[in-house]
């Protein structure tokens, strides 16, 4: 988790998976809590690397999956960047990197939001194709819907069958999807909000959990 500022979502997998309860999620952000803003291996049960600097995730990611093909290990390592992020030198870097490695094993995602801390990103730096810049430093790439959970599935799949070079999954997304106050608003990267919005958000979330509910029971 190298955009270590998404651990909540990382937190409710993790939960949903069974490596904690859920009464442990109401230490997010709290003082002293096993739940950070950030991640962080030595307080989460099921963090397998704390979240550095942005960009140093991506180093982190490499020497792990590294470590797995020198040691003949089956696994994948998945590493999850911000667009924002991918300003850093860093990156592209370990990018150089993981090619001339032949990382195969090795799966990124780039959450595509269009926003970073300060504003939209193409204002900052704009990072142009990110697919073709992957490609240009050799990596397998793909841009997808990111909120389409069948085309992520499909797109990891896909991604496996390259087992000579390492693969990024670019997600385009919309910045506070699903909530309605922050959706696509500038600078929703941190904001304020009243309880009145933060209970419509819940009751939006409730509905959209129905509905997978529904379509999942659908298809057996």
């Amino acid at each position: 988790m190298s955009k270590g500022h998404a651990g909540p979502a990382l937190y409710a997998t993790l939960c949903l998976r069974g490596f904690f309860d859920k009464e442990l999620l109401l230490e997010l952000n709290q003082g002293g809590g096993r739940l950070p803003s950030h991640c962080d291996m030595h307080k989460t049960v099921g963090i397998d690397m704390t979240t550095g600097s942005l960009g140093q995730g991506m180093s982190t990611a490499i020497g792990l999956a590294l470590g797995s093909a020198l040691n003949g290990y089956k696994n994948y390592t998945f590493l999850i960047l911000g667009d924002g992020e991918c300003n850093e030198g860093q990156v592209w870097e370990g990018a150089m990197f993981a090619a001339h490695q032949n990382l195969g094993n090795l799966i990124a995602f780039v959450d595509w939001n269009k926003q970073q801390l300060d504003g939209f990103a193409d204002t900052i730096i704009g990072m142009g194709d990110f697919a073709e810049k992957f490609k240009a430093f050799g990596w397998h790439a793909q841009t997808i819907d990111g909120h389409d959970l069948s085309a992520i599935k499909s797109a990891i799949g896909d991604a496996k069958k390259y087992t000579d070079a390492p693969s990024v999954i670019i997600l385009d997304t919309v910045k506070g999807k699903g909530c309605s106050f922050a959706e696509a608003k500038a600078n929703n990267h941190h904001m304020n909000f009243t309880k009145e919005e933060m209970d419509k958000a819940l009751d939006e979330a409730s509905e959209r959990n129905e509905q997978v509910r529904e379509l999942a029971n659908a298809k057996g």
